[in-house]
């Protein structure tokens, strides 16, 4: 569902996907060939964004910067962008890729709250996120640029070193450690906060999921840790501690409740995040009409709704609806659907994917008043 589109060494559009000509209302047809900020970037954006798009061609990406577009009716769309050096197979720069997410709904419900969505969004980039691997004994076998980055240490230096002794502050390589000792047994962990501590001395801070790294035949080699730096966001919200922690609950997509349908309405997707949100297990949900057993009845109309949309190929994004775990509680979700097809293109269903917001609303209404 996110916006994509291309341009060329000189700036102009050589590609546009469905989800970018459904945000602005400019077809395809509509842009290819164009100057994209000359034709489609408001007159007080048009220096910046151009500016961003020059340091692409040059090499000079740039990550989660915010543009407004104007739709082919006038209506403002806020996106978040990720502007990409585009290279050809001989490593000649040839354009710019841009990835971006429309925020609009978030910046006209939040507007007040505008600099904390801008730092969750640095958050929840996962092409962003530090990643590194230990092998069985702990050394690092893995360390990527944005690592790289955040501690100051390049891959060079921290291959085939101690992770825990090297790098991890004294008084978190216990508690480190163990989630790493845990992950090699495969116990996996995740939303775990520790600092790390730069090259320069700055601490930083991160969330850490810490994943098992398994060879073909399923021996466990390492371990994966891919992270989240938070220190911006630790430092400009100690007042908002609880809100942030609700917040996390957003950010991190491998745990985010995935359900799916069958073109009958019955589901045929359970994952585990969706089983421990709702209390139902997966062999009590399959098979069983999603609308009519787990949808409360206010409600039904407005989501069988949205899933028969999908259904028919028009996809809804950012849908927002109450679930009743077998408890009775309520938990509040932000609902993807997406269509689902076959290999040949036919329709054979719906996946959902949605975060579980129940938490975040509740934060928010203390943040009204602010």
């Amino acid at each position: 569902n996110a916006p994509i589109f291309g341009i060329n060494a000189e700036g102009r559009v050589n590609e546009w996907n469905r989800k970018m000509a459904a945000i602005t209302g400019f077809s395809k047809d509509d842009v290819f060939g164009k100057d994209l900020v000359d034709e489609y970037i408001s007159d007080e954006f048009r220096e910046s964004v151009r500016q961003v798009l020059d340091d692409a061609l040059h090499g000079q990406q740039t990550d989660n910067y915010q543009v407004p577009l104007f739709t082919k009716h006038g209506d403002r769309v806020e996106v978040l962008l990720n502007a990409t050096t585009r290279v050809d197979a001989a490593g000649t720069i040839v354009g710019v890729v841009g990835v971006g997410q429309d925020i609009t709904a978030i910046n006209d419900s939040q507007a007040e709250l505008s600099r904390l969505a801008n730092d969750l969004q640095l958050v929840i980039e996962a092409a962003n996120a530090p990643i590194f691997g230990i092998d069985t004994n702990g050394t690092v076998n893995e360390w990527n640029r944005k690592a790289a980055a955040i501690t100051g240490f390049s891959r060079e230096e921290v291959m085939g070193k101690d992770l825990v002794s090297r790098f991890i502050t004294p008084e978190y390589q216990d508690s480190v450690g163990e989630v790493l000792h845990k992950a090699l047994q495969g116990e996996e962990t995740a939303n775990f906060e520790f600092p790390l501590y730069t090259k320069d001395g700055e601490r930083v801070e991160v969330l850490l999921n810490a994943t098992t790294r398994r060879s073909a035949t399923g021996a466990i080699v390492g371990v994966v840790g891919v992270g989240q730096n938070i220190t911006e966001l630790k430092r400009g919200q100690a007042e908002l501690t609880r809100v942030a922690n609700d917040l996390q609950l957003l950010i991190e997509t491998a745990n985010a409740p995935i359900f799916g349908i069958d073109t009958n309405g019955f589901v045929n997707e359970w994952n585990r995040k969706a089983a421990a949100i709702t209390g139902f297990s997966r062999e009590e949900v399959m098979g069983k009409d999603l609308v009519s057993r787990f949808i409360t009845p206010e409600y039904q109309d407005s989501v069988g709704e949205v899933l028969h949309k999908a259904l028919q190929g028009e996809e809804t994004a950012n849908f927002e609806f109450p679930l009743y775990t077998k408890d009775g509680e309520r938990v509040e979700v932000l609902l993807n659907a997406t269509t689902r097809r076959s290999a040949t293109g036919a329709i054979v269903g719906v996946v959902g994917v949605g975060q579980n917001i129940t938490e975040l609303k509740r934060g928010q209404a203390e943040l009204t008043r602010v």
